[in-house]
């Protein structure tokens, strides 16, 4: 049955239902099918399709922005942006698609998609062929980071001494550790452009001055010290604002853990365990800890003695008493006698020593794991505590005294952490 009315191109007579005809275009919905679907697309489709990638990263770009994809291969990329940018007639029902990718060479895919639908009531199918041309090209990152772009530099320098080994590996394992976390976030501005050795310590450049305040900060909670910040004009952007680049210098603390220094307060060596807000060691002839005044912070007046990796092992001759104790020295190879600090199992056979103006004395095996401390590395992650101390503790199957670290609370049972490194909470 029709309804009168003639289709405007070809004169034939035009059905009276409409129900299938969700056309917009009211130019086209008087026509006839055979007028209707002699014109008609299924899909819009580019010709082509450009898809710019960074030939180092491999990130993509999306318009003006480019993202971090992790793709081995660009195919599902370049699926996803052809699927993007398809666009089906919106006359089509139950529309069903798929896409079927050719990789004719390294920097071209061809991707064969294949649409159909209901458009009248009438099944309609279209194929089209879509090539993706790969363009390699180089990110902003990529390109500031070859150039060699930063905008600030953490100096890390100490209070009159160079930053041992141990500080310098943690404090960039700090920085790059904190970097890797912002570039995970999505931030593709986070980056070291370089870490230089100087001749007084470790200049580390940064992509963002936001980025160096932080490192500068993180590395003196953990390793103590001051940060000061220094900014220098070195442009104007293109609306006109200045652009500084700020050197934070951080300066460590006078003493570093390890050291052993002999404070003007005390009549014998301490061993420095702790930095972080006022210094804390172990006093060596009593086994005793000790603490910094508060108006001394992590800077007391001190003579140094020496570092751990300057003891020297020595034999075991006897015990006096709880106080005393004989040892050869081992430059004389005479018996001589030395205090007996709390941290020296009676059974011990020999014992490792350094001498001060006052004299030989005996340092804690747990000294030779500061350095392990400081780089943050718990050997005994999961391990019972058989007891704590304010000063020392054992672990289960270990038959060493270990001095505490202030992380350690006396009511723990188990080490739980994956550091004891200084003010670090166990969990």
């Amino acid at each position: 049955m029709t309804s009168g009315a003639f289709c405007p191109r070809c004169g034939e007579s035009v059905s009276a239902s409409s129900d299938d005809r969700t056309v917009s275009d009211s130019r086209t919905e008087s026509l006839c099918d055979a007028c209707y679907f002699e014109q008609f697309e299924l899909v819009d489709a580019p010709s082509t399709l450009e898809l710019a990638v960074c030939s180092h990263c491999g990130a993509v770009k999306d318009e003006t922005q480019w993202r971090d994809v992790g793709a081995a291969d660009y195919t599902d990329v370049a699926i996803e942006a052809v699927t993007e940018s398809l666009g089906v007639h919106l006359a089509a029902t139950d529309v069903e698609w798929g896409v079927e990718p050719e990789q004719i060479d390294q920097n071209t895919i061809r991707m064969h998609c294949v649409f159909s639908g209901q458009v009248r009531g009438s099944y309609r199918r279209e194929e089209v062929t879509v090539p993706v041309r790969i363009s390699r090209q180089s990110c902003r990152r990529c390109g500031r980071i070859a150039g060699g772009y930063y905008t600030s530099i953490v100096q890390l320098r100490g209070d009159g001494r160079e930053p041992s080994k141990e500080e310098t590996k943690r404090a960039i394992d700090i920085a790059e550790t904190y970097v890797a976390d912002r570039e995970a976030t999505g931030d593709r501005d986070a980056f070291i452009t370089e870490i230089t050795e100087t001749s007084d310590g470790t200049d580390l450049k940064i992509s963002t001055n936001q980025l160096g305040s932080g490192v500068a900060k993180r590395i003196i909670r953990e390793l103590g010290g001051t940060v000061e910040e220094y900014p220098t004009l070195v442009t104007e952007d293109g609306d006109g604002n200045e652009v500084y680049r700020v050197t934070y210098a951080v300066r460590l603390p006078k003493y570093a853990p390890g050291e052993i220094i002999e404070p003007e307060t005390e009549s014998a060596p301490v061993l420095v365990r702790s930095v972080a807000g006022n210094l804390k060691g172990i006093r060596l002839d009593t086994g005793e800890s000790y603490e910094a005044a508060a108006e001394a912070g992590s800077a007391p007046q001190a003579d140094r003695v020496g570092t751990v990796e300057q003891a020297t092992e020595t034999t075991v001759v006897n015990f006096e008493d709880t106080y005393a104790m004989q040892v050869l020295d081992p430059e004389t190879y005479a018996s001589v006698t030395v205090a007996r600090p709390t941290f020296v199992d009676s059974a011990a056979e020999t014992v490792s020593v350094i001498r001060s103006h006052s004299g030989l004395y005996i340092l804690p095996e747990a000294s030779t794991s500061v350095d392990s401390w400081l780089s943050g590395t718990c050997p005994y992650r999961g391990t019972k505590l058989l007891f704590t101390n304010s000063d020392t503790m054992s672990f289960q199957g270990d038959d060493k005294i270990w001095f505490r670290p202030a992380s350690v609370r006396c009511s723990f049972r188990e080490i739980q952490c994956t550091t004891l490194i200084q003010r670090k909470c166990c969990r």
